[in-house]
């Protein structure tokens, strides 16, 4: 078995979290324009899955922005919901689950929704991403009984973990012209 020298794995040191809205006549215009509302729209995003490595630390939107070079390639995980139905909710959420431990991996989970407000579709977004963090660690997990309102942690089993989510949501225009809502964490090296 041939293995690579640990300094040219590539494992990500940061991410932030965005979020965007468009409307245009068509979708894929739509789409553009809610990654530009997101500040993410001159990368090559490259969708990755779920896991937050260890160590990786959450800057802001704004901190994270500065490290990216126009046309560069960007891991992302992203969450993309599209209609043009007049007056349709639509939602997109990335949920965020962060172990106390940091040399603990968390995880990271994309949804998207027909008819649920930001507040839904983020908390539901989180709930994800604990229990699928508390499935990957064989551990059994009820959102309901895990989720400590008080401290807003989720104690799984003895670890702690801190959940958060970046949402955005919109409601079709009464024309039906195309929106896109997106959702995203960006990982940087």
């Amino acid at each position: 078995m041939l293995l690579m020298p640990r300094k040219s794995i590539l494992v990500p040191k940061k991410f932030f979290c965005t979020k965007g809205a468009g409307t245009h006549k068509t979708e894929l215009r739509s789409f553009e324009l809610a990654l530009r509302d997101a500040g993410i729209e001159k990368y090559n995003l490259v969708h990755v899955s779920s896991i937050l490595p260890p160590e990786c630390k959450m800057v802001s939107r704004n901190e994270g922005l500065k490290e990216l070079i126009p046309g560069m390639v960007a891991f992302t995980v992203l969450s993309r919901c599209s209609s043009s139905e007049p007056h349709r909710l639509i939602a997109a959420s990335v949920g965020c689950a962060i172990p106390a431990d940091p040399h603990a991996y968390g995880y990271l989970s994309e949804h998207h929704s027909f008819g649920q407000n930001e507040k839904v579709a983020g908390d539901f977004a989180e709930d994800l991403a604990a229990a699928m963090l508390a499935s990957t660690l064989g551990i059994e997990f009820d959102e309901d009984k895990s989720w400590d309102e008080n401290n807003a942690i989720y104690r799984i089993s003895d670890k702690i973990v801190r959940a958060t989510n970046v949402t955005q949501s919109a409601v079709i225009d009464p024309e039906g012209n195309h929106t896109t809502v997106v959702a995203a964490a960006v990982f940087l090296f």
